[in-house]
């Protein structure tokens, strides 16, 4: 199976669904062109589709279970300015899921060597999948492991981007989903930002960025978190849904040796949708910046 057909949704033999391109006439991919393997495990199974992601990328996502959303566009774009002017040689996504942000990551600096780290099975597996079907085994590695187990993160540093999107919800503040995957990724059953900031601290080269998000109003744990992990705020930037909306959530740039050196950079909040309920122009010029048709 070679060719992708990008008019209607079909059925792959493998007996998942490839979704088509949503596309403006004329458009044209930007980035690097998968290369897709002849393996049939790369592509969808029954309760699976195949959805494009960057340019010509595409991931796995279960139909039942997490699929990807703004967290991880947001986050993985803010990664990528924090290191535009000096394009990473090694990003590691810690929790990485189904492979959202290390995809991102890879697609957006074609160089890179990238790598995740998730303790779901079923997830690191589909974001493995992902990862072959576009083409990257050689440059993208995905392992199944709990990021805080230092075995886990050994010969990954030291990277020149950290990446996470770390559930953020306490077991039992919350009614969890029963669909596959769905829980651990909102509540914390393997620990939240306070586990990522200790794992990215093992990882990070000197002077590199460890980018994260977090719940909305929750700039004060994510300081406390950094600061035991012997890194410190640089950056942040809430995330609005629509106007007239209170932040959704928040991206935060952490760095190591940062503490006492200047006051972090409280960027403007990213608006998403306007008063008509349609995307902004800035949240439509970042998507565009991953590859993704306005």
């Amino acid at each position: 199976m070679t060719a992708l057909a990008d008019a209607q949704p079909f059925i792959a033999p493998t007996g998942g669904v490839v979704r088509p391109a949503r596309r403006p006439p004329g458009w044209v991919a930007p980035g690097p062109r998968p290369v897709t393997p002849d393996r049939p495990e790369v592509w969808p199974g029954p309760g699976e589709d195949l959805c494009y992601l960057s340019g010509d990328f595409r991931i796995l996502q279960r139909l039942d279970g997490h699929r990807w959303s703004a967290d991880d566009l947001v986050t993985a774009w803010f990664a990528a300015e924090q290191v535009k002017h000096a394009p990473p040689r090694r990003a590691v996504d810690l929790g990485c899921g189904i492979g959202t942000v290390l995809l991102f990551t890879a697609w957006r600096f074609p160089e890179a060597r990238c790598a995740g780290v998730e303790a779901q099975e079923v997830s690191s597996a589909m974001a493995r999948r992902s990862v072959g079907w576009n083409g990257l085994d050689g440059r993208c590695e995905v392992r199944w492991a709990d990021l805080r187990d230092p075995a886990a993160l050994e010969g990954l540093g030291p990277a020149d981007l950290v990446t996470g999107t770390p559930p953020y919800l306490p077991v039992g503040t919350g009614i969890e989903s029963g669909r596959v995957q769905c829980g651990p990724c909102r509540f914390e059953h393997r620990g939240g930002v306070e586990a990522y900031c200790l794992a990215a601290a093992r990882l990070l080269a000197p002077d590199a960025p460890f980018v994260a998000c977090a719940a909305a109003q929750q700039r004060a744990r994510v300081e406390a978190a950094a600061k035991a992990a012997g890194l410190a705020l640089a950056a942040w930037r809430d995330v609005v849904p629509k106007i007239g909306k209170a932040a959704l959530f928040s991206v935060y740039a952490l760095r190591r040796g940062r503490a006492g050196e200047g006051v972090a950079r409280d960027e403007p909040p990213l608006l998403l949708r306007g008063g008509n309920g349609r995307f902004t122009e800035e949240f439509d010029a970042l998507r565009r910046d991953l590859g993704i048709p306005v």
